[in-house]
């Protein structure tokens, strides 16, 4: 039976999310950090499980699929799922059109993926790619049937179900795959692992978003929506391209083992990443959307969320820096030791790559994904050259040339191009990272002198560890505490804290 009319357009409606769009904002946040949170421990506990379970080799030949998977996992959304959480207004039948071309694309996508198998297999010299590509694909098929729900749930800044049906995913994921790891199965273990993860999170889509599709319209009505979506994949297909450049040269230049070891360090810096990424980019993106039309509020509102998340994240950076050896012989084991100095230069961009972010979603809530795409090409071209130019020397110099092409060249530029039109200037934004790129400065000195200390020379990793992140988190509170713009950050989130907890206003 399908519901009526009234309840569709209930669904789709956005006006009532702007009377306490903070509060909304604001405990979106904290419940999805939460959530996020336990996601992340759910996650490194599988690395540290499975990192003792199987060989290098196994994550190295999955790792050889996963560029092909996610970007065909691009592919497949089109864009459609940012332009319904961007868009103001909305009908049944556009969203009914996005979904069932989400459908298409996934059958689409799965067939792609199936006939790329044999040449993933040539590329790389692994007959088993083809069988482990094939089962991959089923994912394409399953998942494409939640896009425009999971989109309606981003819409409707309704964080507490997101997060809870992204956790239930993460941790049924983990239980298969590393039941599968302790029943012997190798590297299918990570296979199931992904296939359990998009079956529970469709699933569980269906059942908590109320919206059902229709019969699909013409695509004229959806026009402008294919426009925008089509803007944002081309920059995200191409970003994804530039970032999966680094694992995609090295398994083929370098083999399976290395390819394993440097997708374990990088995992130890994307896990928190995209644990933190993907809940600011479901709170920041409707929020940022919402307010767009009031210049004076989108620029308060971006550059208070840029400020505060480089406070949190350009520290943390700064530990990995300088505590490499001792994160990898905690998350990994002894035998990954190999992997440290990859993890110190990949530290480098978890310093600066948080903020660019950031600059993706002001360029999207700003209707200016056409802009985005430009700069996707420019990063990905000095990126991969880059990559290019370091593979040959082993796989830490391929992770220097990652960190500081992006910290000398490609982070500058997008500052830049962002600031060039639009109420947010470059300099407003550099303003608002100041404290926390000193603190990040600071805390970077402050633990290598401390490791240069008689006393660190023998510590062990638990104890050098807790002691470098306490001296990071003392010097980084310091120096927001000494300054002035770092104290009103403070204060503000203070204020933010006060706003999570109180009560709604009645209507």
């Amino acid at each position: 039976m399908r519901p009526p009319e009234t309840d569709r357009r209930a669904i789709l409606d956005t006006e009532h999310l702007l009377a306490d769009l903070k509060v909304r904002s604001v405990r979106g946040g904290a419940v999805t950090v939460a959530a996020q949170i336990v996601k992340m421990i759910a996650q490194f506990a599988a690395i540290v499980v499975l990192a003792r379970l199987l060989e290098p080799s196994a994550f190295g030949l999955v790792a050889m699929t996963a560029a092909a998977v996610a970007f065909l996992e691009l592919f497949k959304d089109l864009g459609l799922s940012a332009a319904t959480v961007q868009r103001p207004v909305l009908t049944h039948a556009q969203v009914s059109t996005m979904f069932w071309l989400n459908v298409g694309l996934g059958f689409l996508a799965a067939a792609l993926t199936a006939a790329l198998a044999p040449l993933l297999a040539w590329f790389y010299g692994e007959s088993a790619l083809v069988d482990i590509t094939l089962c991959l694909a089923v994912g394409f098929i399953i998942s494409g049937l939640s896009t425009q729900h999971m989109a309606l749930l981003r819409r409707q800044m309704r964080f507490g179900a997101l997060a809870s049906l992204q956790v239930g995913a993460e941790l049924v994921g983990m239980a298969a795959a590393i039941a599968a790891a302790l029943a012997g199965m190798g590297y299918w273990a990570l296979v199931i692992q992904r296939l359990a993860w998009v079956v529970v999170l469709t699933a569980g889509a269906w059942c908590v978003c109320a919206w059902r599709p229709g019969r699909a319209g013409p695509l004229r009505d959806v026009r402008e929506l294919l426009r925008f979506g089509g803007n944002v994949a081309v920059s995200n297909l191409v970003g994804l391209l530039a970032r999966s450049a680094d694992q995609i040269l090295i398994g083929w230049f370098w083999g399976a083992a290395s390819l394993g070891l440097y997708e374990r360090a990088s995992k130890l810096v994307l896990v928190p990443l995209n644990n933190l990424n993907a809940p600011l980019h479901a709170v920041a993106m409707p929020a940022l959307s919402r307010a767009a039309d009031e210049p004076a509020r989108h620029r308060r509102a971006y550059l208070g969320m840029v400020e505060k998340l480089a406070m949190v994240t350009m520290p943390a950076g700064a530990l990995l820096v300088t505590a490499p050896d001792w994160v990898v012989s905690l998350a990994l084991g002894s035998q990954w030791m190999a992997t440290a100095p990859v993890l110190a230069w990949l530290g480098v961009t978890a310093i600066y790559q948080p903020v660019t972010y950031t600059l993706s979603w002001l360029l999207m809530s700003q209707n200016r994904a056409g802009e985005m795409s430009v700069f996707s090409f420019f990063n990905a071209l000095v990126l991969v050259a880059s990559i290019a130019a370091a593979l040959p020397y082993g796989m830490e110099a391929v992770a220097a040339a990652y960190a500081l092409s992006g910290l000398c060249v490609r982070v500058p530029a997008l500052l830049w191009m962002v600031g060039r039109r639009g109420e947010i200037r470059a300099g407003e934004i550099v303003h608002a990272l100041l404290p926390s790129s000193l603190a990040a400065v600071l805390s970077l000195g402050g633990v290598y002198a401390l490791r240069q200390s008689v006393v660190f020379d023998s510590i062990g990793p638990v104890a050098g560890l807790a002691a470098a992140a306490g001296l990071t988190m003392f010097l980084a509170l310091a120096c927001y505490l000494g300054l002035p713009k770092g104290r009103d950050a403070l204060r503000d989130l203070v204020r933010l804290s006060a706003v999570m907890f109180q009560r709604r206003a009645r209507a």
